[in-house]
């Protein structure tokens, strides 16, 4: 696809952002309201990463409760958006569903929803019978969580869309457009270094996700980030059999403004080991040990992704960097997960018509050892690191944006953070 987003870099701006997913766009967004000249940087295409790879939910059930009251923020701010933008990115306020096959699943919801109540979330359990009304093509479950304020949106479309609304309010986006580095004199950033050129600004936000790891780490800062691969199924236009979205277990399904659906593995994905894997062993033991049966391992990284063992760690600022060797994540589908997904599909709905399979892809989901991004600013003076949302960053995007635009600007935070801050990995 060709650059959308492009145009002379210009000699200096009031902040850099690095990274153009989601959590960069909406940053840049809210901080040109405020009059702030702000730029993007993308190394390869807007949201061509995880941002448009996802599952498209819009989600408080479930959140940390340290994310949850920016969460259940962010939804009236996904509301507010323009009647032509939601349209287009086909925002729908149809609710969220947990599904239960056995009691230890309704417990664990049960569990949540009673830490969750004091936020005022309109989460609610359901019987067996309410589970059964609200998907009637299937008798698998025997209860249920849903939560009717939550929400949906088509990945692929939504992050470029809200990009071009982004630059109609005064920010300016380059794709194509790797950093390769941070100029940085006496412990305060003075701009950033470009494959097309240096740019002058006192604040930058590293938001690159799966790439932020490697980068900071040039700059001597370390974080336990590491990135796993997540495959997904679109089908082609089939009856309706629920029109929002669900999942239990073993599948994950969402009904898409196309009349198909979006099928997926609930937790299954690939991991592969790397240098980083191995520098952050010990702090992801406890998800290890949660997740082993869950998670496929694979010895290497494919060429030139971030943990790949032949992807270089330093570099210099006229040399060709892991960023422009790797414009775009696209790691391949898991096949046979997918293959167990349409298996599960059919055996839980065995009267419904076989879905045809229209397209799959993958993902990769930068993520933390405590499921918690970081939202912190850096040791070096003026930047700010919004990164590691694990798999949470597309319904949290706006409202997170509110967030690192009032830590770049130095403000009073709205929510408290301290469960996002930097230090609570050293």
């Amino acid at each position: 696809m060709p650059a959308q987003f492009t145009g002379i870099l210009p000699e200096s701006v009031d902040v850099t952002i690095i990274g153009g997913g989601i959590i960069g766009v909406m940053t840049a967004w809210e901080l040109a309201k405020r009059g702030v000249k702000v730029l993007i940087c993308e190394k390869g295409r807007i949201a061509g990463e995880q941002s448009s790879r996802n599952w498209g939910w819009v989600r408080q059930q479930g959140r940390e409760y340290a994310e949850l009251p920016i969460m259940m923020e962010t939804i009236p701010i996904w509301k507010s958006l323009s009647d032509r933008l939601r349209e287009r990115i086909g925002f729908r306020q149809a609710g969220i569903t947990y599904l239960a096959r056995n009691e230890a699943s309704l417990a664990e919801f049960e569990q949540w929803l009673e830490g969750a109540r004091e936020f005022g979330v309109d989460t609610r359990m359901l019987s067996q019978r309410e589970t059964r009304s609200l998907v009637p093509d299937s008798t698998a479950w025997i209860g249920a969580m849903t939560t009717p304020s939550d929400a949906m949106a088509e990945p692929f479309v939504t992050v470029p869309t809200l990009a071009e609304a982004a630059v109609e309010d005064g920010v300016i986006i380059r794709e194509d457009c790797a950093v390769r580095t941070l100029d940085v004199a006496g412990g305060r950033v003075q701009g950033v270094i470009t494959e097309k050129g240096m740019v002058r600004c006192e604040r930058v936000v590293v938001a690159a996700g799966a790439w932020s790891s490697l980068f900071l780490a040039a700059h001597g800062i370390r974080i336990p980030q590491l990135s796993v691969v997540s495959s997904v199924i679109r089908t082609e236009p089939m009856a309706e059999f629920f029109n929002a979205a669900a999942g239990d277990e073993r599948i994950a399904f969402r009904r898409r403004a196309d009349g198909g659906y979006t099928l997926t593995p609930w937790s299954n994905h690939d991991f592969f080991i790397g240098p980083d894997a191995f520098r952050n062993f010990v702090s992801y033991l406890p998800q290890l040990r949660e997740e082993f049966a869950s998670t496929r391992f694979k010895l290497a990284a494919p060429k030139n992704y971030p943990d790949a063992w032949s992807t270089s760690r330093k570099w210099k600022a006229d040399e060709i960097t892991p960023f422009e060797r790797c414009r775009i994540l696209n790691p391949e589908p898991g096949r046979k997960e997918l293959d167990r997904v349409l298996e599960f599909f059919a055996s839980t709905f065995p009267n419904i018509e076989k879905p045809r399979v229209k397209s799959t892809w993958a993902g990769m989901i930068d993520t933390m050892p405590d499921m918690l991004p970081i939202v912190d600013h850096a040791p070096i003076g003026g930047v700010t690191i919004a990164t590691g949302m694990s798999g949470h960053g597309f319904g949290i995007g706006p409202g997170m944006g509110l967030v690192v635009a009032d830590l770049v600007e130095n403000r009073q935070p709205r929510h408290k953070l301290d469960g996002f801050a930097l230090k609570r990995f050293r």
